[in-house]
């Protein structure tokens, strides 16, 4: 189960195994999602910046937003209280791309219990459950993984890739080359497929049904029989692709991290429009 309603997350909300984690971050305003947590968040949920945390920012030519160490990001979740022990549900301001970077990592490092809330926090005032400003502290717990390097795609897979799908999840203007509010040149990696992450939800932020979503990566040219590849501007929106792939029960692209953001900063050839 990979996703959870708000329903099923109020009925387990304060219980001592369930941490909710709040990775709320907007690209115009990196410091936003840490106000807003602030302000008001789902009680109990711990605050986990996507820059700060959830990257790691000194890696260099791995793109925008590279991905930690596995025993530094081990670290990081054991400090705010989140161990092997642990259900885990992450949520943002909706449409839960965020959220599904925080999943991603936490399913790859091993953890067996971690989910996105459907339709993020949006949803869960929309059901009329409580927030609250006090911010929780948990001790540190022990997060088991035997996970020493990430299982992801490279720049160089990327380029000599063949047939395989590269799926992108940017906004469709980005992908065109209209408009690019983070990277020097404006475009897509040649043969991407453009499956913005707004086809994948409706308009309550919730992803789509899985035979609906199936409908929509087949429409993008993906193989229901083989692994797709997604990316993105810098490896986050991309684990929305594979968060809608799991929850649709088809096999879930691997990610290329440096994504788009990696692509065009090693000067590798460039396309626009669609």
């Amino acid at each position: 189960m990979s996703v959870v309603t708000p329903d099923w997350l109020a009925e387990r909300v304060g219980e001592p195994s369930v941490r909710v984690l709040d990775v709320r971050w907007y690209l115009i305003d990196h410091d936003l999602g840490r106000r807003e947590y602030t302000q008001g968040h789902i009680p109990g949920a711990v605050f986990m910046d996507l820059e700060d945390d959830l990257s790691d920012l000194s890696i260099e030519r791995e793109g925008r937003h590279p991905i930690p160490e596995p025993a530094v990001l081990k670290a990081r979740f054991e400090r705010v209280g989140i161990g092997t022990d642990t259900t885990i549900v992450a949520y943002d301001n909706g449409p839960s791309a965020i959220a599904a970077r925080a999943w991603w990592l936490l399913r790859n490092l091993g953890h067996p219990d971690a989910h996105v809330l459907d339709g993020g926090l949006k949803a869960w005032k929309e059901g009329g459950h409580p927030l609250s400003d006090t911010v929780p502290e948990y001790p540190p717990a022990t997060f088991e993984t035997d996970v020493e390097e990430w299982d992801t795609v490279t720049l160089a897979e990327v380029a000599e890739r063949g047939d395989t799908v590269l799926l992108d999840a940017r906004a469709p203007e980005r992908f065109r080359g209209e408009v690019e509010p983070a990277d020097p040149i404006a475009g897509h990696i040649p043969g991407a497929i453009n499956l913005p992450t707004t086809d994948l939800i409706g308009d309550d932020q919730r992803l789509l049904a899985p035979e609906e979503l199936r409908a929509r990566f087949s429409a993008a040219g993906a193989n229901p029989e083989e692994q797709a590849i997604a990316c993105c501007g810098s490896g986050v929106t991309a684990c929305h692709l594979v968060l809608a792939a799991s929850v649709a029960g088809l096999p879930e692209p691997k990610l290329y991290p440096g994504s788009y953001s990696q692509w065009v900063r090693e000067g590798m050839p460039v396309e626009a429009g669609d």
